[in-house]
């Protein structure tokens, strides 16, 4: 019985993990095998910037920078010096880790919408460092060279190895979040939150734990940073740090769900095939028909269903539980007069 019940409880992550792991062999063509490993490593970004906005309550715009500096960290490393990238991809989150808290000590004496434009400058500084640094590769990029099927170089023939590593990566950074949001910490933020004053008064500091949020969204997002520039095998300023790349994170995790663990994945798992579909099969049409199917399906969740798709099925479900509940109606009109406040919703949003 008690294990009965345990699987009853993780039934929706035991049936994930299932079908994740039989995906590759289910899915045969290289384009749906690719479809696969984006939206795993899209899910990893999402559940990172989750961690700093979903828990901390603290929207950052300027994601970008740290992906960029786990994919540059990774290939100069490799490239100028001969660091193979499996050693290599460890030294990204380091970095970023790093930038992160030095970047958070003024940062965070900011705070909503000053935060956030905060963050999207210190991306754009990035982003031109790095487009006006020779070294670097400047604005070309740079290739990373070819030492055929080794899994100490992270390149494979097929795609079969990219999307166990892609998953392996994802499940590191879900089982992450997840202890960080269960911890004592993880109820810091959530006070921070929803409350900063109530979690100043009772003593938490609250410059400390935004630090600690922001510190560990940062060394994930590179690491699948130095992933993506190892599965791509090309890096240049504009694919790995520009603005629109911050913006499609915060997208992806708010039409799944801020805040909420299988948000990032449910919204990656919609949002990047839509994305890659729309843009093969619209796009050559020369009139950003994709564009425009891609961004309607975010202004109506945005404006209709605010606690994005995890929300919606939430909302069904309670529905379909009053629905099957006898007297539900009688006692919900004594309950909750029509003066009752209604609940408009807005709290799923960020």
């Amino acid at each position: 019985m008690r294990y009965a019940g345990w699987i009853k409880k993780n039934l929706f992550a035991i049936v994930l993990v299932a079908a994740a792991l039989v995906d590759p062999l289910v899915l045969r063509t290289s384009f749906l095998r690719h479809l696969s490993i984006m939206v795993l490593i899209w899910a990893t970004l999402g559940t990172a910037w989750n961690m700093l906005v979903g828990y901390a309550g603290q929207v950052s715009l300027g994601h970008g920078l740290f992906f960029g500096i786990g994919a540059y960290a990774t290939t100069l490393l490799f490239v100028k010096i001969g660091v193979p990238p499996s050693v290599g991809i460890l030294a990204g989150p380091i970095l970023a880790a790093t930038v992160a808290y030095l970047m958070g000590l003024p940062l965070f004496r900011l705070s909503g919408f000053y935060f956030s434009i905060a963050t999207i400058a210190s991306a754009e500084i990035g982003w031109i460092l790095f487009t006006n640094w020779n070294w670097a590769g400047g604005a070309r990029g740079m290739f990373v060279p070819l030492k055929g099927d080794s899994l100490v170089h992270l390149q494979f023939t097929t795609k079969v190895p990219y999307y166990y590593l892609a998953l392996l990566l994802f499940g590191l950074s879900v089982y992450a979040a997840h202890r960080l949001a269960s911890s004592r910490a993880g109820y810091y933020f959530r006070a921070i939150r929803d409350e900063p004053e109530a979690a100043v008064s009772l003593g938490i500091n609250i410059r400390k734990f935004k630090a600690v949020a922001y510190t560990f969204s940062a060394a994930i997002t590179a690491l699948a940073g130095g992933f993506y520039a190892n599965y791509v095998l090309y890096i240049d300023p504009d694919s790995m740090m520009a603005a629109k790349f911050s913006t499609q994170i915060c997208l992806l995790t708010v039409l799944g769900g801020v805040g909420d663990l299988w948000g990032p994945l449910i919204g990656a798992s919609v949002l990047i095939p839509l994305s890659e579909t729309t843009r093969v099969f619209l796009s050559g049409r020369g009139r950003a028909v994709d564009l425009l199917v891609y961004g309607s399906l975010i202004v109506a969740f945005a404006v209709f269903q605010p606690k994005g798709l995890v929300g919606l099925t939430r909302d069904v479900r309670a529905r379909a539980r009053r629905a099957r509940a006898p007297g539900t109606t009688a006692i919900t009109i004594v309950e909750k007069p029509p003066s009752a406040p209604q609940d408009t919703g807005q709290g799923g949003m960020i």
